[in-house]
């Protein structure tokens, strides 16, 4: 059963264009620095934010409602002006990659620790569920069933945890992908979940079955984030190989899909409502899009002078986050506009590697300060 700690919750606010902190931070990757890359030339505006102090939202215009990227309504959500807040989790617990629950509450991954994380938002507790020893969790995702799914790369396994019971599942990966440094996890349209090894593997469970099955991916290591499109599909990123994957859920064969910077190193990815690809390319410091059905890409440089992009995420309005470890901030692009809007973190170094969010949500987690924090919009 996992335990409660009580977390003071403090609130950041941000105020408007003002200061853009600026904080290298060296990632435990072995890909090189960024490097400058030709772009579309973009705008940007900077928020900055004040510690300790009380959200204050501003008065919001009418709501509207948004087309998720399943073709459904979304529920109506008041516009506000974006605000972010940070939740203290456990000392020694590196949350890792996070996942709204259904219940409201958050999950997360305590990479230091072997344990799966829960926050209530309202109270600021948080309660820990051992994995099993030698566990190392990287990716968490809420699956159909309501229930958190984790790829441990200590253990070498996906693992789901029953969110009532606290029952901890395991699926340990065949021989033949041992090793594989579990990374990220995605349900294709038929309730199976495709999963990433570093190492330089992708695989499947077929949870109706219990089979998992591990295949080895095209140029070896690198394999990353992972995601299903609207209709279905399931695209993979190698940081390594640095390239952008199309399984087939037949065979597990990978149509590999060059982007146009060479050795971008792509690092996370996520799908739009129109089913376009969006990657955060790492060492080229670019954020990028794919369109499957016109099969060209585009991309453009984050801002500031030596920027990483590492997690991204697409909100149910289409606008795109991204963090970048460079500018120790999370930031905001408008595809429409083609302008970025920065967030600063509220540690130095936050280090926040993954993201997540619901309708007017976005969440990740300061690894190197045992936070989480979110962006209320």
């Amino acid at each position: 059963m996992g335990h409660a700690v009580t977390a003071t919750r403090f609130a950041v606010v941000l105020l408007g264009a003002a200061l853009l902190l600026v904080a290298c931070d060296d990632d435990a990757s072995p890909e090189t620095a960024p490097t400058s890359a030709a772009a579309t030339s973009t705008s940007t505006s900077t928020s900055t934010a004040t510690a300790g102090a009380e959200a204050t939202p501003t008065e919001p215009p009418a709501a509207t409602s948004t087309p998720a990227a399943s073709g459904t309504a979304t529920p109506t959500v008041e516009a506000r002006e974006p605000a972010m807040e940070a939740y203290p989790v456990p000392s020694g617990s590196r949350p890792h990659d996070v996942a709204p629950a259904a219940d409201g509450g958050v999950w997360y991954t305590a990479q230091g620790s072997g344990e799966l994380g829960y926050l209530d938002p309202d109270s600021g507790e948080t309660r820990h569920i051992p994995l099993g020893a030698g566990s190392a969790p990287h990716g968490v995702v809420v699956g159909p069933d309501g229930a958190p799914w984790i790829t441990d790369g200590g253990l070498n396994a996906i693992v789901r945890v029953d969110p009532q019971s606290e029952l901890v599942q395991t699926w340990p990966l065949p021989a033949s992908a041992a090793g594989a440094n579990l990374n990220t996890a995605a349900f294709d349209a038929s309730g199976r979940l495709w999963f990433t090894g570093q190492s330089g593997f992708h695989g499947v469970l077929d949870q109706a079955t219990g089979e998992i099955e591990a295949f080895a991916s095209p140029r070896g290591r690198g394999p990353y984030g992972i995601a299903t499109t609207p209709d279905g599909a399931v695209y993979y990123v190698s940081l390594a190989g640095s390239y952008l994957g199309r399984i087939d859920l037949e065979t597990g064969d990978v149509e590999e899909i060059d982007p146009p910077t060479a050795g971008a190193g792509l690092r996370r990815v996520w799908a739009d409502s129109q089913g376009r690809l969006w990657v955060a390319e790492w060492n080229a410091g670019q954020v990028g899009v794919y369109d499957p059905s016109i099969g060209e890409w585009r991309e453009w440089p984050l801002p500031g002078e030596a920027p990483q992009a590492y997690a991204v995420y697409v909100d149910d309005r289409d606008d795109v986050w991204l963090t970048d470890f460079g500018g120790n901030s999370i930031v905001r692009f408008d595809p429409e506009t083609e302008a970025f809007e920065e967030f600063p973190l509220p540690s130095t170094p936050g280090n926040v590697r993954h993201l997540l969010g619901r309708p007017g949500e976005l969440w990740g987690a300061e690894s190197a300060a045992d936070q989480l924090v979110v962006i209320r919009y």
